[in-house]
């Protein structure tokens, strides 16, 4: 479900080899992620794999909640899925669910993607709701797109963008 009164597209093109694709269903690829106790463990600071009633759960929370896409990458002439991201507001949620792809620049890219299209929208500013202390890959991946800490929480830090002159 798009953002309030924005319809959400159903692919974004983020470079040549690298897209979104808008979320339809949970795919089988999405629950291999979530099953992966590291996955789960950069993702909520546990290591108890996602059942797919708790993978659908999610989903729909981040779907009604922001605009839910799968990270897909070409490889030999096919797009595969390789993780996920949410756009709103509030919080950024990504997850590149193969670990082979992870540290290679992908969420990287994605997090400019959306940074532009925050800006594209007209939002004046981009949260993430926690990045854990022990997720050092992935406050480098917002920090190098310019979110900075703005409060502790238990865990690690809320992170903002300002897209606008305050």
């Amino acid at each position: 479900m798009p953002i309030a009164n924005i319809p959400q597209p159903e692919l974004l093109t983020v470079t040549p080899t690298l897209r979104l694709w808008r979320f339809e269903e949970v795919i089988p690829e999405a629950l291999e992620w979530y099953r992966d106790p590291e996955t789960v463990y950069l993702v909520d600071g546990i290591r108890e794999p996602y059942s797919r009633e708790k993978l659908e759960r999610m989903y729909r929370y981040l779907n009604v909640h922001g605009e839910l896409y799968y990270i897909e990458l070409l490889e030999q002439d096919i797009f595969r899925p390789i993780g996920d991201v949410t756009l709103s507001q509030e919080d950024m949620p990504l997850v590149i669910g193969e670990a082979a792809y992870r540290g290679k620049g992908i969420g990287r890219t994605v997090v400019a993607a959306l940074i532009a299209r925050g800006r594209l929208l007209g939002f004046d500013s981009l949260g993430v709701r926690e990045i854990y202390s022990w997720n050092p890959a992935s406050r480098r991946c917002f920090e190098s797109q310019g979110f900075r800490p703005v409060e502790a929480t238990p865990l690690g830090h809320r992170y903002a963008i300002y897209l606008s002159t305050p």
